[in-house]
């Protein structure tokens, strides 16, 4: 099963360094039930890219709760066995958990498949998307639509041979 695990680049050279995604249990997303679902799809590619998206939210909320760290959104994608992520069965059509799973324990990084990371332009509308998050999600409109700026940023896809570089 792929599941998709939000980070920042901190975090990145955490994991890096440690060899691993962890320790668990980790929130990652893939395609549950319910995002399937919502996102009213069979096609798997598109249900996947859907799960990245729900990552990369969950990566700018990280970035929120941390001001000090690069403004850049970044999302593991990560091989696990079918058993090794769960998700909640009373996933909520439209809740921010959608498509949120739980692994137990920590991911060998050598499980990576890609990592998934904003470009270098794309940090100025990521950092105002997490400076309005808290507004937007209060239902602020103008928030949310500077929030809804940062997701106009597609994330560039690098191999994890490629981490070194991004970290560095």
């Amino acid at each position: 099963m792929r599941v998709y695990v939000p980070l920042t680049l901190p975090g990145l050279a955490e994991a890096h360094k440690a060899g691993e995604l962890g320790p668990g249990p980790l929130i990652a997303y893939a395609v549950t039930p319910a995002l399937r679902e919502w996102y009213v799809s069979d096609d798997i590619e598109e249900l996947e890219y859907a799960a990245l998206n729900r990552a990369a939210a969950a990566s700018l909320r990280q970035l929120a709760g941390d001001p000090g760290v690069a403004r850049r959104r970044v999302v593991v994608a990560v091989d696990v066995p079918d058993g090794a992520a769960t998700a909640d069965p009373g996933q909520a059509l439209g809740s921010a958990s959608l498509g949120e799973v739980r692994i137990a324990a920590a991911v060998p990084l050598v499980k990576a498949a890609s990592v998934h990371v904003d470009a270098g332009e794309a940090e100025s509308d990521v950092a105002a998307a997490a400076g309005a998050l808290g507004a937007a999600d209060h239902g602020d409109d103008d928030a949310q639509f500077i929030v809804d700026g940062a997701e106009d940023h597609e994330l560039l896809w690098y191999g994890v041979q490629e981490i070194p570089g991004l970290i560095g």
